[in-house]
């Protein structure tokens, strides 16, 4: 995971259309295409929406320059966190139905429900595409211009100096957490060693964790002292300069905006379906 946190940012620091667009700019469009896509009734439309957003984001994500399996490979790592919960849905019964059709009984009075199983994809539709869309955000926006653009769209003064903060001292403690697993290794050390004892491996676990937890605090308390003797207090912000948008940025937020709004309700009115 914090190879991936690394491997993220490297490629956020390549050179593409996508990558050079205001941060701004990318921010609007994935929680324009999140909000449109949550406020979609759950009904089979859903289909044809997230079909049309999904290409949508495909095109976004080939003027990117990255690879498709960057973007499977990330998919596939969130997807599984989230699946659990979507494979649930089919023993649900939920407010959007009125009448349940069994498809399927388990022992223990355990039911599967067709419109269950439906209501489960409609989930899933919006969920990939959701996330398809802050995998574009996240792969080709550095961390420091995502501060800054939600910093120049009004993110409150605090909320930017404490993200800045997370997000300056993150790497510094994936760097620490990579040295210490490279030391475990180099000493041949495999928490998931059969052939150790288990009291063993807890205990090593144990130590590995509290020298972060000592490190983590250690390095917290210099870097406050080092803050504090550059003149931080209590009225201290971060100072972000003010940046227009380019017309280019223009034409492309307006356009996309105008594409993510009109879909929904095209579909809605029953005008175009790919189903």
């Amino acid at each position: 995971m914090i190879e991936e946190l690394f491997q993220i940012e490297r490629d956020a620091y390549k050179d593409s259309p996508i990558h050079r667009l205001d941060a701004r700019v990318k921010i609007v469009i994935a929680f324009a295409a999140i909000i449109a896509l949550v406020a979609v009734p759950y009904s089979p439309m859903i289909y044809t929406v997230g079909a049309v957003f999904f290409l949508f984001f495909s095109l976004l994500w080939c003027f990117t320059g990255l690879s498709p399996i960057i973007y499977a490979r990330r998919a596939l790592a969130i997807i599984p966190l989230w699946g659990v919960i979507i494979i649930f849905q089919i023993f649900l019964k939920n407010k959007y139905y009125t009448t349940y059709d069994v498809v399927m009984s388990l022992p223990f009075g355990i039911n599967i429900y067709a419109q269950s199983i439906e209501f489960a994809f409609i989930l899933l539709v919006k969920f990939v595409v959701c996330i398809s869309f802050i995998i574009l955000l996240s792969s080709t926006t550095k961390m420091p211009d995502m501060l800054e653009g939600g910093a120049r769209m009004g993110l409150p003064a605090e909320f930017a100096l404490a993200l800045g903060m997370m997000i300056r001292y993150l790497f510094v403690f994936g760097y620490m957490f990579r040295k210490m697993n490279e030391t475990l290794k180099t000493k041949c050390f495999d928490a998931f060693d059969r052939r150790l004892s288990y009291r063993y491996r807890l205990r090593q676990l144990g130590y590995t964790m509290g020298t972060m937890f000592i490190r983590s605090y250690e390095q917290g308390e210099r870097v406050y002292t080092s803050m504090l003797c550059r003149g931080y207090g209590r009225e201290s912000y971060l100072f972000v300069e003010r940046k227009p948008l380019k017309r280019p940025e223009w034409a492309v937020l307006s356009l996309s905006l105008v594409f993510i709004i009109a879909v929904p309700f095209v579909v809605w009115l029953g005008r175009f379906s790919l189903f």
